[in-house]
């Protein structure tokens, strides 16, 4: 066969083929080195004004000057050998601009000029939807502002730059939100926070980042902005919501604001210590009044929110770790009378990074503080529950033949003001069959006392299944005795800072021997906290005290 004929041969197969992707929704075409169009499909004649027209293709198809350069390298780049594959936006002749991904491909002809064979498919429904889930990925919902991820990210680029120079941060924490969300309803509350972002974005310039934190609380950088400028700015903010005011179904509101700023600087510590710091920051500017501007210094008022707050992130990362332990501690019989009797206090430990236990008055006092205490309460059960029945299964028996010791639980008063905390205690009775008579709920005093109509009731109920209860820290006030009759406690577990120097002080030993003889007449019976000697123990034992709990007379030990 002549090369004429075989040339011609190819060329009728392609035109075949173009014939069968007339069918195609995307745009296919041949054209010279030169991007002069050779053949096209009916997808690209749809495309373009005049099909017929052999003009150059960049300019008819392509039409925007930045992706008819890119066009030209790939299409070099696909003269030599390879095969790119790229997007870019065009605007075809006529047409409206549309996100394209462009394949190239060379065709070789014997004794002919080399030819390119283009694929080209819209792809501007997928661009869209790829760039509002980024948009999405970054931005709040509600506000439509920067979310808390997009804030730490930029705020974390912003402060590993070499060559960082001063800018300040500002945490915001809105005032009297929540009478507004309690009062008209969510729906008000998401109107006030879209208003409110939108009088903050008023008071930002182009190079300043704000962003919606969570809940109704929002975060400003103000980038090369030394701290004195960004107190200005921030008092600008405060006053412009406080002469804000939100109308709604007839009620009007005004709100503050409370505003936490921390300086950024070379010699900072990290992203996450600034951000702590300004946010430690506006938790002092709450506890001093609220709608006022607090700036984070090294004084020792900032510093102890700081290193409180960071708890929070620490007690977090062991959940997520498995780093918290059960240990338990002995509480002893004073007199021979309970010889067989075994009752341990169950307690709460975190190991730090290194597996070494941090003693709960390091940690406690945050997690009351910012509302972790009833995650914590609820890990302490199911772990507790789930120990003491395998212990069952496995027939473990104690001194008391009741099928294991009786375990002092503590439960925190967050716990007991949760409506759905009582249900998912009964829950995990019937998950994990416990006995009630080996489980024992320890309530402070104060606790016991802010909360009285509820804990009396929570304690009738669980007491009538067979549950029993301590009133723990008892004593610490002589009022306590008003209260008592009102609680159905079968343990007075008396105050430690009575206990501890009762051998030495007659007043101390005379107010443990009155608690002792009124828990006596109401049958109840006591423990005394933190005997760490025998002077105290024989104290006790000629008072009639019935049990004593203390590091002398056991150290904790990991509950296995």
């Amino acid at each position: 066969m002549s090369p004429g004929n075989t040339n011609a041969s190819k060329r009728a197969h392609l035109s075949l083929l173009l014939a069968y992707l007339n069918e195609s929704n995307d745009a296919v075409f041949v054209i010279d080195s030169c991007m002069h169009l050779l053949m096209s499909n009916k997808t690209l004649a749809n495309w373009l004004a005049d099909s017929s027209s052999h003009a150059n293709i960049a300019s008819r198809l392509i039409g925007i000057e930045e992706s008819i350069v890119q066009f030209s390298l790939q299409l070099q780049a696909a003269l030599a050998g390879t095969s790119p594959r790229f997007e870019c936006l065009i605007r075809p002749e006529g047409g409206l601009p549309r996100w394209v991904e462009i394949s190239l491909n060379s065709v070789n002809i014997p004794d002919h000029e080399t030819e390119i064979l283009g694929v080209v498919r819209d792809i501007s429904v997928h661009k869209s939807e790829v760039t509002q889930l980024k948009h999405q990925a970054i931005h709040d919902e509600l506000t439509g502002l920067l979310n808390r991820r997009e804030f730490t990210r930029r705020l974390q680029f912003l402060m590993s730059e070499s060559n960082l120079v001063h800018h300040t941060l500002l945490y915001l924490d809105l005032d009297q939100f929540k009478i507004v969300n309690d009062t008209c309803g969510h729906i008000a509350g998401d109107e006030l926070l879209s208003q409110l972002a939108a009088i903050i974005q008023k008071q930002m310039r182009t190079t300043d980042t704000l962003a919606r934190l969570g809940g109704d609380e929002f975060g400003v950088i103000f980038e090369n902005c030394a701290q004195e400028v960004g107190i200005v700015k921030a008092s600008a903010i405060l006053d412009a919501i406080s002469n804000f005011q939100f109308d709604w179904d007839g009620k009007h509101f005004k709100i503050g604001v409370s505003i936490g700023v921390a300086s950024i600087t070379p010699n900072s510590d990290g992203s996450e210590c600034v951000l702590s710091s300004a946010d430690a920051a506006c938790y002092v500017a709450k506890e001093k009044g609220r709608n006022r501007i607090q700036v984070f210094a090294s004084d020792e008022e900032c510093s102890f929110r700081r290193r409180e707050m960071d708890w929070i992130s620490r007690i977090t990362d062991a959940f997520e770790a498995d780093r918290f332990r059960l240990y338990y501690q002995h509480i002893l019989p004073v007199t021979s009378g309970y010889a067989c009797y075994e009752h341990h206090e169950i307690l709460l430990r975190m190991l730090d990074d290194g597996g070494n236990p941090i003693p709960p008055s390091e940690f406690i006092l945050a997690a009351e503080k910012y509302h972790l205490m009833p995650l914590i309460d609820r890990w302490v059960i199911r772990t507790l529950f789930a120990h003491k029945s395998r212990c069952l299964m496995n027939g473990e028996h104690y001194g008391d033949g009741q099928s294991g010791p009786l375990c002092s639980i503590n439960l925190s008063g967050a716990s007991l003001n949760d409506d759905f905390f009582l249900d998912f205690l009964k829950d995990q009775i019937i998950e994990h069959d416990i006995p009630p008579h080996l489980i024992c709920f320890e309530v402070t005093e104060t606790v016991a006392i802010n909360n009285l109509t509820k804990v009396a009731k929570f304690m009738s109920e669980l007491r009538a299944d067979g549950f029993r209860f301590a009133l723990d820290d008892f004593g610490s006030g002589m009022s306590s005795f008003a209260y008592l009759k009102s609680l159905p406690v079968d343990f007075l577990k008396i105050d430690g800072s009575i206990i501890v120097d009762m051998a030495n002080n007659n007043t101390d030993y005379l107010m443990v021997e009155a608690i002792y003889q009124i828990a006596k007449a109401m049958k109840i019976q006591t423990i005394a906290e933190y005997v760490e000697n025998n002077s105290i123990m024989d104290k006790l034992k000629l008072i009639g005290v019935d049990f004593a709990q203390g590091y002398e007379i056991h150290t904790p030990e990991c509950l296995h």
